[in-house]
């Protein structure tokens, strides 16, 4: 399928779930991370969840990654330039809704993308060969440029994989792919 189809389909395809479901199919993903031999790292980044578009709920992992003592990172957009900074997540970090309706820290320490070891992905759809959609803006692909060739890219996603996502510019393809059901490995 080609990638707006596939915009298309899993927007309307979020737009059905309820809370609880997204809750519960959240919480599943959280399970099926600690299974994945990625918790000997230091620095992760994940993102804030978007509630208005049914994004998984993150706070999930993030509580996994508290109770490991994780150096976590979360993104701050900037839709000028489609970049994204990185900031260290404290106890006393301030988090804000932006005009985007994404929680965003106010202000922070700002890490290096090659710092990071683990990169928790945000997605709508992706394929069994680990290739994926988002939103279109690209902020994760000039975001995972930027990062060592060792981090690990690992999606979030509430739905399992398409066979195959006709492309024509390749994105940064995963690594892993968590889903309520089960962990792609590409």
């Amino acid at each position: 399928m080609q990638k707006e189809a596939l915009r298309k389909k899993y927007s309307s395809l979020r737009s059905t779930l309820s809370e609880e479901e997204i809750e519960s199919k959240s919480m599943a993903i959280a399970n099926q991370a600690l299974q994945l031999p990625i918790w000997d790292h230091t620095y992760y980044h994940i993102f804030l969840s978007i509630q208005k578009k049914k994004e998984i709920n993150t706070e999930y992992l993030l509580h996994i990654l508290h109770g490991k003592d994780k150096s976590i990172c979360i993104p701050k957009a900037d839709f000028k330039t489609f970049e994204m900074e990185h900031i260290l997540l404290q106890e006393n970090t301030p988090i804000k809704i932006s005009a985007y309706g994404i929680p965003e820290p106010v202000h922070g320490i700002s890490i290096d993308p090659k710092q990071l070891d683990v990169v928790f992905v945000p997605l709508l759809a992706f394929d069994t060969k680990g290739n994926r959609v988002g939103y279109g803006k690209g902020f994760y692909d000039r975001f995972l440029g930027q990062c060592k060739p060792s981090c690990l890219k690992i999606g979030l996603s509430l739905f399992e994989a398409e066979e195959e996502i006709v492309y024509e510019n390749i994105d940064f393809p995963l690594n892993h792919c968590i889903t309520p059901a089960k962990i792609y490995s590409f």
